[in-house]
């Protein structure tokens, strides 16, 4: 697999995570994609952390 398509790949995977999450997020929690960029950066790790991040703080608030 050619690195390109591998990245590609990766984005991919990273926005069907994003989807599955962004409903049970609460408000505030999952920043946006243009947000990730300016908070964390443009690589496909940076918007893994962003979202690794919103699923934590999602179980947080959701655990008694």
């Amino acid at each position: 697999m050619e690195a390109p398509e591998t990245i590609q790949n990766a984005w991919a995977g990273l926005r069907l995570v994003r989807m599955a999450i962004e409903q049970p997020c609460p408000a505030g929690v999952l920043p946006s994609e243009e947000a990730v960029v300016l908070l964390y950066g443009p690589e496909p790790v940076h918007e893994g952390e962003a979202l690794a991040k919103a699923i934590i703080e999602t179980v947080n608030r959701l655990t008694p």
